[in-house]
């Protein structure tokens, strides 16, 4: 499938720069407060360009926005390359760069999602979102974490320099990709924004799906945000002991994608959210409470993504089947301008509690902002839930 060769090209690029920009953070600030702002500047784009940016892969071919999407990407790693190597690094300059690759996932994130449909079955869904999802943070982050400690013990601008030669094949390869011309809109943008909107917080479904993934995102930012000084100040690796660690979380992504679309056969869509919001919520306390040994810290980070894997392909899933196809763009969008829109505020709350309370504390809360959502997963995603959407969606065909 085409979609998965941009996958692992514009990934590759993706994975190198956000194993890069912590790394090189530190290298000129080890306040926790000031790490933070790299993930709330870094995140802020979810929230506010996610709305924008559905529109806009409703009313342009998908597979253009896509390409676009690769282009702002390599300018970013240009940008970041340049600077590093020549040794001018500044937090202004990180916070910028952070900035525009997320701004640039954010168009290429909706517009993937919104192109899957188009080349998969219903009853396939699952499996091809796991296979994406698989290369995206799993295969291609497996081996990029590593390469990046490497590259930036060569040269700091190095992991930037390939990056841009990433992205730009990314962009190449989306160009050929075929897709489904757009029929030209005639409503105000404004009024199509409110449209994938509307139709995200009216289905009870969907609305309670991103609401938990609200509450994940919160909790899931926070402790990304202070895992580069979590590794260095208490587990003391360096930074390929830091890429082997974000590798482990690849790792939990590769093991789960055998048996995702088993696992939801089997138990269905509401049974697996289950099971990963509370399995998630007691391996995120784990990292708070396990000895500083690497080696096992590394094994909960694999069980940690094994489980997430299990939720993002059934909440993917869930959005793809019961949304029209021209509202699609505008419906994933929307889920994560409301569902990731949290994650700055999260981030700053990570940094504010390991300044106040340390590091192990991040995590602690994190689980705590997750029990609340596996109780709330509990009883607004159950089988009679997915049962009535499923009869609304075939009663609205």
């Amino acid at each position: 499938m085409r979609l998965q060769a941009v996958a692992v090209s514009g990934s590759s690029a993706e994975g190198l720069l956000l194993a890069a920009i912590p790394l090189l953070a530190v290298s000129v600030t080890t306040d926790p407060r000031e790490v933070s702002l790299i993930n709330v500047v870094g995140e802020a784009p979810w929230l506010l360009l996610s709305l924008f940016a559905g529109v806009l892969i409703d009313r342009v071919r998908r597979t253009t926005v896509l390409a676009w999407a690769y282009a702002v990407l390599a300018g970013a790693a240009v940008v970041l390359a340049a600077v590093a190597s020549a040794g001018v690094l500044s937090l202004p300059v990180l916070l910028v760069v952070a900035f525009v690759i997320t701004s640039a996932r954010v168009l290429g994130d909706g517009a993937s999602g919104a192109l899957v449909p188009e080349v998969v079955g219903p009853g396939r869904l699952a499996h091809a979102n796991a296979r994406l999802t698989v290369i995206d943070q799993g295969v291609v982050r497996f081996v990029v974490p590593p390469v990046t400690g490497f590259l930036i013990a060569v040269s700091g601008g190095a992991p930037a320099w390939l990056a841009v030669a990433c992205a730009l094949a990314a962009l190449l390869l989306a160009r050929r990709i075929p897709s489904q011309s757009v029929v030209a809109a005639t409503t105000h943008p404004l009024r199509d924004l409110s449209g994938g909107l509307r139709h995200l917080v009216r289905t009870p479904l969907l609305r309670s799906i991103t609401i938990n993934v609200a509450l994940g995102s919160f909790a899931a930012s926070a402790g990304n945000a202070m895992f580069v000084l979590y590794a260095t100040q208490v587990l003391h690796v360096g930074p390929v002991g830091y890429g082997l660690l974000l590798a482990c979380l690849a790792v939990g992504w590769v093991a789960s994608s055998f048996v995702v679309q088993k696992v939801v056969d089997r138990l269905g869509y509401s049974w697996s959210m289950r099971f990963s919001q509370g399995f998630g919520a007691v391996v995120t306390l784990l990292i708070a409470l396990v000895p500083p040994w690497p080696p096992l810290v590394g094994v909960v980070l694999i069980s940690l993504t094994a489980t997430v894997l299990i939720w993002n392909v059934c909440s993917q899933s869930s959005r793809q089947r019961f949304t029209p196809a021209p509202l699609l763009g505008r419906v994933l969008t929307s889920h994560r301008a409301l569902a990731w829109g949290l994650t700055p505020l999260g981030a700053l709350a990570g940094g504010v509690v390991a300044a106040h309370w340390g590091l192990r504390a991040v995590w602690v809360m994190a689980a705590g902002v997750q029990a609340v959502s596996a109780v709330l997963v509990w009883f607004q995603l159950s089988p009679a839930a997915f049962r009535r959407t499923e009869e609304l969606a075939a009663a609205e065909a």
